[in-house]
């Protein structure tokens, strides 16, 4: 399905109903919007892990402006305040009302924003292995100085560089980074998984090589805005968002919840899914955002 929102026709793909039978009545399900990462990506790598969480709520998968199935747009305008202000359409477009907001890595960074500059928007915010700041790029090539094998050296240097020239190119990163975003890493499932998903070079280009908008981004003077209650999940062994951006966040954002995943790298929801899963649900259930009276 596509919503044609600011210029731009984004993809968007529904799971699971948003009233279901309980006895006498229709009991509703919150919305949940499931922001991908990347950039250059798509939403396709959630599926079917996050599946799990229509048993409680809707989720609304989309794919940012120029990835995926969403429409190309000016390539001036893959950068994260415009995802921001997309996701916002998009949900004022289905008519839904405050969402539970689930980012991963980059998709948490928009989330992050999202929640911070429409606060009445958010029942929930949940943030996966995501940082607030380029500081976290700073760090993630210590990291691969440090403990990265010469390949991986090699292919993180095109990412530094702005330099992926098609997807094929973005495979191959993926292919040979996967040992490190996964602790668990399984190549065959892995390499499925890069099968279907849509790589687009230019957005990950414009993001992380020189001059690239993630260089130099900071949410951490917004935080301080956000109002919905949060949790913030970052595994141990992340090498590109490592726990300490997490740690940051906690800071920085009152009132929020923070869980590290002492058996995960960048991906827990390849190395602990059931463990995720259940925090995530046992948040959105038991969390309720707070009542403010004059």
């Amino acid at each position: 399905m596509h919503a044609a929102i600011r210029g731009v026709r984004l993809y968007f793909d529904i799971e699971g109903a948003g009233l279901v039978p309980d006895g006498s009545r229709m009991r509703e399900r919150p919305p949940a919007m499931i922001i991908h990462g990347g950039p250059g990506s798509d939403h396709s790598g959630f599926k079917p892990t996050m599946s799990r969480l229509a048993s409680r709520l809707q989720l609304i998968y989309f794919d940012h402006r120029g990835q995926g199935r969403s429409g190309a747009a000016d390539p001036a305008t893959y950068v994260l305040d415009e995802n921001v202000e997309d996701m916002e359409a998009l949900r004022r477009h289905l008519g839904l009302g405050p969402v539970v907001s689930i980012g991963t890595s980059y998709g948490g960074m928009v989330a992050m924003a999202h929640a911070a500059r429409y606060p009445d928007s958010v029942s929930h915010l949940v943030l996966i292995v995501t940082a607030a700041h380029g500081g976290f790029i700073r760090r993630a090539q210590q990291i691969i100085a440090d403990r990265g094998t010469p390949e991986q050296q090699e292919v993180c240097s095109r990412l530094w560089a702005g330099a992926f020239a098609d997807p094929e190119e973005m495979r191959r990163y993926y292919e040979i980074m996967g040992p490190l975003y996964a602790v668990r890493h399984d190549p065959a499932g892995a390499q499925a998984g890069r099968q279907r998903t849509i790589y687009t070079p230019e957005p990950l280009n414009r993001a992380f090589g020189p001059g690239g908008f993630l260089r130099h981004f900071d949410l951490r003077p917004e935080l301080g805005r956000i109002t919905a209650p949060t949790l913030i999940l970052a595994g141990r062994h992340d090498w590109i968002c490592p726990p300490e951006f997490s740690e940051e966040i906690h800071r920085l954002i009152p009132g929020s919840d923070l869980r590290i995943f002492e058996h995960s790298s960048h991906s827990i929801r390849v190395d602990e899914p059931d463990a995720m899963l259940d925090a995530i649900l046992g948040f959105i259930v038991y969390r309720q955002k707070p009542h403010i009276t004059a």
